[in-house]
Parts: C-alpha cells; sequence; structure tokens
C-alpha cells in the first residue's frame, strides 16, 4: 500500500511504542473534489491510520439521490488521495459503534456540515452521543452543488481573473434552493486561494538522486477517475518516479477546450492534483508547449501524454515537438475513456434528476435547522423561566 508520507503512530512515556490511532470517515465521495480531499487530510492528522468507508450506488439513491460516479469508480478516486491508508467498499450509511469497533477505529470524523438519513435522521447520532466523534472544518467555496451548476450554466464566470456574471450569481443564489430558502451546508460560496492551503496539501519533498522525473501536462478539469487511471500508468513507469504534473492557465484551457471549461479553475485544480497520491509536484500555469527550458529546469527523463486528442499550440506546432526531438516523448494509455466532456454529458442528461435531489436535501437540512432553533429556543426559555423562579 502506498503511504502519503504522514508521520507514523506517536511514541508512548518510556519508549513504549504507543498503540495507533485509527480514524474512520465514510461519505458518497461522489464527484470527488478538493473539498473531500481536505476532510481527509484533516481526519489523517487526528489520528495514525484512516480508514474510509465508501456508499454503493443503491444506498445513496435511497438517501440522496443518484450518483454520477459508479461505486466502483468513487472506490478507486478515494483510493488515490493521498491520505488515505484503506478503503471499506459497501459501507453503511447511517455510521454505528459496531462499524467502528468492526475496524477497530477510535472515532468517526465528519465535516461540520449534517448528513441524513431518507426520513431525516442525523447519521452520526449514534458515535456522538457516544463520544466517539470529531468534527473538521468543512472547505469553503466547493460543493458538488455548485459544480453541477457551472456545467450546467456553460458561464465563465467560475474561472479565475473573470468577473461574475449575472447568470452566475443566480445560480449561486438559486441553485438546489428550496421553497423554504437556504440550507448552510448545500449553498454555494466562492473558494478563496491561500498559500497555506497549498502548503497542506503539497509534499514538500523534492527529487531524490535515482529518482526518475517525469512530467505530463493538461488541465486535469474536474478531477476524475480517468485522470487517475492515467496518472497511476504514468507513475508505474520507474522504480523511483517523481511525476510532475503542468496545469495550464484557465485562458490557456479555453482556448483549447472552448465552451465554458474549464470547469473547476487553476486555484481549484491545483488542490485537487496535489492530492492525489501519484503526484510529486504541480506547476501552476504551465505553458502549452514544453519547452526546452522546462525540460532542463526541471532536469525531466521522460514527458507523457494520454490518448485524448492533441491540439496543436497557437501557431500550429506540436506542443510535444521537443520530447520529441529529445526521444523522451512517451504516449500512455490508461485504458480508461473517461473524459471531462463524458461527466458533463451524465449530468446534463440526468439534470432534472440532481437539481430534485439537491432541492429534497436541502429541505430535509432546513427542516433539521429549524427543530433545533426550536429546541435551542425551549432551553432558553427554560432557563430564563428558572432564574425568574430563583429570584421570587
Amino acid at each position: 500500500m502506498l503511504r502519503n508520507g504522514s508521520a507514523g503512530a506517536a511514541s508512548a512515556p518510556n519508549g513504549a511504542s504507543a498503540r495507533p490511532v485509527r480514524v474512520w470517515c465514510d461519505g458518497c465521495y461522489d464527484m470527488v473534489h478538493y473539498g473531500h480531499s481536505n476532510q481527509l487530510r484533516q481526519a489523517r492528522a487526528m489520528g495514525d491510520y484512516l480508514i474510509v468507508g465508501v456508499h454503493t450506488d443503491e444506498e445513496i439513491s435511497k438517501h440522496k439521490g443518484p450518483p454520477v460516479f459508479t461505486q466502483e469508480e468513487r472506490y478507486k478516486m478515494v483510493k488515490a488521495i493521498k491520505w488515505v491508508d484503506e478503503i471499506v467498499p459497501g459501507a453503511p450509511y447511517v455510521t454505528t459503534l459496531e462499524t467502528l469497533d468492526k475496524y477497530n477505529c477510535d472515532f468517526c470524523v465528519h465535516g461540520n456540515d449534517i448528513t441524513l438519513t431518507v426520513d431525516g435522521k442525523d447519521t452520526y447520532e449514534e458515535v456522538k452521543n457516544a463520544g466517539r466523534y470529531r468534527e473538521c472544518k468543512r472547505t469553503q467555496g466547493v460543493s458538488t452543488t455548485d459544480l453541477v451548476g457551472r456545467m450546467l450554466l456553460m458561464t465563465k464566470a467560475h474561472h479565475s481573473n473573470i468577473d461574475e456574471d449575472m447568470d452566475y450569481r443566480k445560480h449561486t443564489d438559486n441553485f438546489g434552493k428550496g421553497p423554504k430558502g437556504h440550507s448552510p451546508w448545500t449553498g454555494v460560496s466562492q473558494f478563496l486561494q491561500t498559500s497555506q492551503k497549498i502548503i497542506q496539501f503539497a509534499s514538500g519533498k523534492e527529487p531524490q538522486p535515482g529518482d526518475t522525473i517525469i512530467y505530463v501536462a493538461g488541465a486535469f478539469d474536474l478531477f476524475h477517475i480517468g485522470h487517475v487511471d492515467f496518472l497511476e500508468k504514468v507513475h508505474k513507469l520507474a522504480e523511483q518516479p517523481y511525476v510532475i504534473v503542468g496545469l495550464h492557465f484557465d485562458q490557456e484551457v479555453n482556448l483549447y477546450k472552448g465552451k465554458n471549461y474549464p470547469i473547476m479553475n487553476v486555484h481549484e485544480r491545483t488542490l485537487s492534483v496535489l492530492a492525489c497520491r501519484y503526484v510529486s509536484e504541480v506547476v501552476i500555469g504551465a505553458p502549452y508547449a514544453v519547452s526546452a527550458d522546462l525540460l532542463d529546469h526541471f532536469k525531466v527523463d521522460i514527458v507523457c501524454h494520454g490518448m485524448t486528442e492533441l491540439v496543436p499550440d497557437r501557431d500550429g506546432s506540436d506542443p510535444y515537438e521537443e520530447p520529441k526531438r529529445r526521444g523522451i516523448f512517451q504516449q500512455v494509455d490508461s485504458g480508461n475513456n473517461l473524459t471531462t466532456d463524458l461527466i458533463v454529458q451524465r449530468i446534463i442528461k440526468n439534470r432534472l434528476e440532481f437539481e430534485a435531489r439537491n432541492q429534497k436535501k436541502e429541505a430535509k437540512e432546513l427542516a433539521v435547522l429549524e427543530a433545533m432553533k426550536r429546541r435551542e429556543e425551549g432551553k432558553q426559555t427554560a432557563a430564563v423561566s428558572c432564574q425568574e423562579d430563583h429570584e421570587s
């Protein structure tokens, strides 16, 4: 198993070896994005070994609505996140003490939002009551709801350096909104990149003597299982691979992809790629043509490209002309023909189902918020009444 390079188990006093703290996370992990990765990063930091349970298509359809990706695709996506030590396929939708005990986990970690069953119950109620629940911060600025909305709207407002337009503003106000308003957990917010976030995701490891430096470049938009399969194949090209991914700026991607691509802006794509266990380093805003300067700077041994169409540079030249001239270019067949275009087609085909799913999810969350509000008001009223009785 590939480890993520995190520190091992803590040492107990007197030199005795402490039992590793085993952490449990679970979820749908549909359309995995850097928000999911950040949750798993935070969870892994709370212990020594992270086990992630992934729900089946049947369970998700029952409680939330149809997933975008199949369970096999989702299992493989979660396996590829570098902070994950082990996955459990077909994990139950409701997290129980029995599940934690079965996998010898000390506690469960979830974001500071709420997950509800089909009948509106908190899926973590049992582990919360038992004191075996920990919370991590939800990543602001990304959600499956928002990504689906970007695909359906076909605007470019989510790109870096482009002003928000009215269609996108309307989307952030209305997409998935139920008749009674917004849930803070299903709504849309703006992602703000920081240097600290990049540091948290980056490995910080320099190439070592004997490493084979492999360079790949592209959009890596909506980082998905097709990308993972490609990077895994690239990673296997050498015994000691050091894989560098060059990410093109949004405007560059839009030139060769058109429409409203990329769906994710360069800041979001950076974190998504950095979370992959097969990636060592990311070049943000890599040039479209793989130049001699780039190859010399990173001391690149191999340059790889997948089986997708190779679009010529603006002047009509081959962007891989230099690595081909040096004899270091390789075309890699991942065996997976999934592309970002095909994912968008899946979404558009099931648009009404996804919109209905978001509205249903938000309605359940609002009902829980209202119940929590009433319970809090009841406590306050009781406290005031008790104070008045005491004073009289």
